[in-house]
């Protein structure tokens, strides 16, 4: 064969090879066995979480997680035929918050009951009762909650304020911190609760004259909430679904739920939702958000069963915490433990909610059978003691990645911030709590007591301590952007200048302890936190810069909500 025949032929060959390169088909094919994004995410200002690369401009997304991180250009690769690009122009990107302290479905039914948050006066108070009432059957009880007496001047609501107007109906109407509650005369009735009636170990029945004013606090609610109707499996799930879509519309992915137990409650309730409601919810396709789970510190035995048969992560969206005990109650109920007395009240301490022995006892258990242990503490006395607690449990268990939560850690005593650092302690607070206890601390403790302990959260970072943010909702709005602004701003309404300016913290410290710092203190950093290559693609678009943000007025709203890569809102 000469060589123009073989030149021939080369070139035909050659024709035929780039032919087929360049075929729709072949470029389907290989494409088909490549690894190609889902979804790109461009033209973003992305704030990763991760100390690695903090800053991106474009997310690549396949099957719900996240493919890589960085720059646009480094993206090309992962582009293929069926990828879809999201471009944000400019909009600022966020990991999906995480609120390390809810309520969750408490919060969802409450949505649907007598709403008393905000409510500033006596007589708004009665308004807003006799609004539930008109049109509602006779029998039915009243429910609702969220007042705060120091919105009105820090008188406590009685039952004489309601009777006139509810003589048909029983009532039951908590404080907004869950560790206190009105009820009428007819429910107090319903619940044998009479002059003289003692009170309960861990709880109180406020006298007035001699007779039960109303007021039931903490333990002593054992004594009327059994009477009240259990909401039917339906509402509960409605519940869930309704908390989930507001959580969403505030750019939260994830929330770690302590269930519907508080001092008196039924530890049943948090089983029941368990099964009833997230199983439901998981196994038929109802989950919108992820959700931890902690359950009462006395079912440690149910709760060490459930990890040995599954481990922590039962599906994408559901995942087992540990336990949760209460150590004391709160301050705007006079039921906080603290050394010294509350201002306003010489002769009360607070409250131990449950026996300390008791508590040791089943932390040491539930640790042994490798349970992540939370611990309610606010005053400064119930904090020391919670540390003891777990010092003990280092002594007894030895050391290891166990992540001791204390719950709250609202008031600090001399020395307790460095043994949150030298112990690992887990401090999970709720910033948004600090802008109502400024003014009521100072009532309560007195000025200087108040300054050198509230809310001391830079003095905590600079221990080494793990923040964890949440709201506690319902008990303060779902809603971590204010949370951030609460924790960088701490200027109360109406207020000029911050509480206790030295303890304000930087952005990037609040962001990290709702995104990354909050999956850390509930073992889930493996699959969100960050916007790291691996994890869940949960994050959230913002309409301004958190980080321009100079005065309150500059803070952003949620614009969208992404739950791994599918918008999730709106």
């Amino acid at each position: 064969m000469d060589n123009k025949s073989v030149l021939v032929i080369v070139s035909a060959s050659l024709a035929i090879l780039v032919a087929v390169i360049f075929s729709p088909a072949f470029r389907t094919y290989m494409q088909g066995n490549a690894i190609t994004a889902d979804l790109v995410v461009k033209n973003a200002v992305i704030y990763t979480s991760d100390p690695s690369f903090p800053w991106a401009e474009a997310i690549a997304i396949r099957n719900n997680r996240i493919l890589a991180v960085g720059n646009f250009s480094s993206m090309q690769e992962l582009v293929g035929l069926r990828t879809q690009s999201l471009d944000l122009h400019g909009k600022i990107v966020v990991p999906g918050f995480i609120d390390s302290h809810v309520h969750f479905i408490s919060g969802g039914l409450q949505i649907a009951q007598v709403d008393l948050h905000g409510v500033k006066s006596k007589v708004e108070f009665i308004t807003k009762v006799e609004q539930a009432v008109n049109g509602m059957e006779k029998g039915h009880w009243v429910l609702g909650g969220g007042w705060n007496n120091d919105n009105w001047g820090g008188e406590l609501p009685q039952a004489s304020w309601i009777d006139n107007i509810t003589h048909d109906h029983p009532v039951w109407l908590s404080r907004m911190d869950g560790h206190m509650g009105l009820a009428n005369s007819l429910a107090l009735a319903k619940a044998g609760i009479y002059g003289g009636s003692d009170d309960v170990v861990g709880g109180a029945i406020i006298q007035r004259n001699g007779a039960p004013s109303g007021l039931l606090v903490d333990a002593a609610m054992q004594l009327l909430l059994p009477h009240i109707p259990e909401a039917t499996v339906q509402k509960r799930r409605d519940a869930m679904i309704r908390a989930s879509k507001l959580g969403l519309s505030r750019g939260v992915t994830t929330v770690v739920d302590f269930g519907r137990y508080f001092p008196g409650t039924s530890t049943r309730h948090v089983w029941d939702d368990f099964s009833e409601v997230y199983k439901w919810a998981d196994e038929t396709g109802h989950m919108l958000l992820r959700v931890c789970l902690f359950f009462p510190l006395e079912t440690w035995p149910l709760v060490a069963d459930a990890l040995k048969a599954s481990g922590r992560t039962l599906s994408q969206w559901l995942h087992i915490g540990g336990v949760k005990g209460f150590f004391d109650g709160s301050l705007g109920s006079n039921s906080a433990l603290f050394y010294e007395p509350y201002a306003d009240d010489e002769h009360n301490h607070g409250l131990h909610v449950a026996d300390p022995d008791f508590l040791l006892d089943t932390v040491i258990e539930s640790d042994k059978s490798e349970i992540q242990v939370a611990i309610h503490a606010i005053g400064d006395k119930a904090n020391d003691m919670v540390l003891s607690i777990n010092e003990a449990l280092i002594s007894r268990n030895g050391m290891k990645d166990r992540r001791f939560r204390i719950e709250h850690a609202q008031h600090l005593a001399p020395g307790a911030v460095d043994r949150f650092g030298k112990n690992g302690v887990i401090a999970s607070v709720q910033p948004a709590h600090l802008l109502d206890d400024a003014i009521s601390a100072t009532k309560k403790l007195g000025e200087k007591r108040a300054l050198q302990e509230s809310y001391l959260f830079r003095s905590l970072l600079s221990s080494n301590t793990q923040l964890a943010f949440g709201s506690d909702w319902p008990v303060a709005d779902l809603n971590p952007l204010k949370g951030i602004e609460a924790a960088t701003e701490r200027m109360p309404s109406d207020w000029q200048r911050p509480w206790i300016e030295s303890e304000c913290i930087t952005m990037d410290a609040a962001v990290y302890a709702y995104t990354i710092s909050a999956a850390f203190s509930s073992f889930m950093e493996n699959d969100i936190g960050s916007l790291s290559p691996g994890k869940w693609a949960d994050f959230v678009v913002l309409s301004k810069n958190l980080w321009n943000a100079t005065i309150l007025e500059d803070f952003p709203s949620v614009l969208a909500t992404y739950v791994g890569g599918v918008q999730a809102y709106p």
